[in-house]
């Protein structure tokens, strides 16, 4: 049976307590009773359902209830679900005709499969979708676990999550980097101020992740910590990847040959491995098309379609970006299913949840500035990976697509975005807004630089001074999330950019065009 090992020296530090209770399923199974190890959550929430998820430290039989009454009266309970080995003891079950527009309660049971023993319930609430006009309101950053911050407890852990918690949104958005998988971590980081990080530290987070066992361990991770635990049982997450969930800057035809950290050097093998941890541990929907697809549209309301994109799987090599054909980025098939989903949109917004900045430049070689990790590849006009972005920019003005915002994180710093054919090389297009805000529990860094092709001209932003430096530790307090409120009387979408602190850094109206 897999387990989440700690290390001798966390165990000294006295933090076995926490990490046995959650992660370590020789323990629990000695009380007798079956545990579940990590808490709940809810995703890809509709207007009559969504998706749960739990694991449990045995095999099991996973029993959903629920009601519309925190008391659980009248409780109706799901067709139990069976986890074990294949899929480490995670299941998610989707619950289906559920009342819209309605808080809804649930709680997971996890019977032993050997003598039907329950396990004590975990309870969790979402709120479905409404089939009419009410006010929305939800969250996004990314960004977690990253650049060797991890759940530090002296310091409250990962508080930025028990910020957003305090809004009581309707859902979050998790723009990607869910994990670092790419990212070992140290027992203790000395912090210029002087004083030591103190992670807390499990076996699997001392080296980066190859092994299936390995990519599981590094979302585990995250939910060992209570904030998160506290944020995922009340609010549903809704999950999309970027490059960490795999390692830095990947993409699908890479081969570490100078990677001396791992053995495996086939990134398409580590990325399938990933991919499948990814949705075995996020409460995604599954794609009878495509198993592990990330890309999809989540509609919550009349007000809102989230069209969430993957810039990842489907890209070409990462490169100087200067081909004047062309080069993959989000691949055909991704590219017009979104264009037939935007058509179909009856939404007043249209938001595109991106895993990474159009108009900022992302280097893969940022020693040099000659290779490129995103679209932007410099100043100029549509060339290699921005040919896509062109291609969607274009569809969006010539359908009359009204009403569209990115959001977005990826850079480890907070800004607001807006683009113009004016300003722009490329001319194509509607003039639109982009939103980034992150990290949620990493290193802090930025600025980036920008690229003139789709007019980009920085609103707002927020980021480590030149004196302050790079990779800011989370309790240096730059650490960013973003709200956003759609108020159902007149349909204007209000965007703010917030730190952990809950501080409102910046603000801006969007009135929708109607018609």
């Amino acid at each position: 049976m897999s387990s989440i090992r700690i290390s001798r020296r966390q165990a000294l530090a006295g933090s076995a307590a926490l990490v046995s209770s959650l992660a370590m399923p020789g323990l629990s199974r000695a009380a007798g009773r079956p545990v579940l190890t990590h808490g709940v959550q809810s995703g890809d929430v509709a207007h009559d359902g969504a998706v749960i998820w739990a694991r449990a430290d045995r095999e099991a039989n996973m029993v959903v209830e629920w009601s519309t009454s925190e008391s659980f009266a009248n409780a109706q309970v799901v067709q139990p679900l069976s986890v074990g080995d294949p899929t480490d003891f995670t299941g998610k079950l989707v619950l289906q005709g559920l009342p819209s527009d309605q808080d809804i309660f649930y709680r997971v049971t996890m019977n032993d499969l050997s003598d039907n023993t329950p396990s004590a319930p975990v309870t969790g609430h979402f709120r479905t979708a409404p089939g009419g006009l009410r006010d929305v309101s939800f969250v996004w950053s990314g960004d977690t676990a990253g650049q060797g911050w991890g759940i530090d407890d002296s310091r409250g852990g990962m508080t930025t999550y028990r910020t957003m918690l305090g809004h009581r949104p309707d859902f979050m958005i998790h723009s990607g980097d869910t994990v670092y998988a790419d990212g070992p971590m140290k027992p203790e980081v000395e912090l210029k101020d002087g004083t030591v990080w103190k992670n807390l530290l499990v076996e699997e987070k001392t080296k980066v992740a190859e092994t299936l066992q390995e990519f599981r361990a590094q979302y585990l991770y995250n939910m060992l910590d209570q904030n998160v635990r506290a944020f995922n049982a009340e609010v549903p997450v809704l999950y999309q990847w970027d490059d960490h969930e795999v390692l830095n800057n990947w993409y699908p035809n890479e081969i570490l040959a100078s990677d001396d950290r791992y053995a495996e050097k086939s990134v398409r093998k580590l990325a399938a491995r990933s991919a499948r941890a990814f949705h075995e541990m996020y409460p995604i929907r599954r794609s009878a098309a495509e198993p592990r697809r990330v890309y999809r549209k989540v509609s919550y309301g009349p007000l809102l379609d989230i069209f969430f994109l993957d810039m990842r799987s489907y890209r070409g090599d990462n490169g100087a970006n200067d081909q004047p054909e062309g080069a993959p980025f989000l691949g055909a098939e991704q590219l017009e299913w979104l264009k037939r989903a935007l058509t179909a949109s009856q939404a007043t917004w249209k938001v595109f949840a991106a895993d990474m900045p159009l108009g900022m430049i992302v280097y893969d070689n940022w020693r040099e500035k000659n290779t490129f990790e995103n679209s932007s590849n410099g100043d100029g006009p549509v060339l290699g990976r921005e040919a896509d972005i062109a291609d969607l920019l274009a569809f969006v003005k010539h359908a009359g697509v009204k009403n569209t915002v990115w959001l977005t994180a990826d850079v480890h710093y907070t800004a607001a975005h807006h683009y113009s054919p004016e300003r722009a090389e490329f001319q194509d297009f509607e003039p639109f807004w982009e939103f980034v805000s992150g990290p949620l529990h990493a290193g802090t860094f930025g600025p980036n630089d920008y690229d003139n092709t789709f007019g980009v001209e920085v609103k707002y932003a927020k980021h480590p001074s030149k004196e302050q430096g790079i990779n800011l530790p989370p309790s240096e307090g730059l650490q960013f999330f973003g709200k956003v409120d759609i108020a159902a009387a007149s349909g204007v979408m209000t965007v703010r950019l917030m730190d952990s602190a809950d501080k409102e850094l910046w603000s801006v109206d969007l009135e929708p065009k109607l018609g």
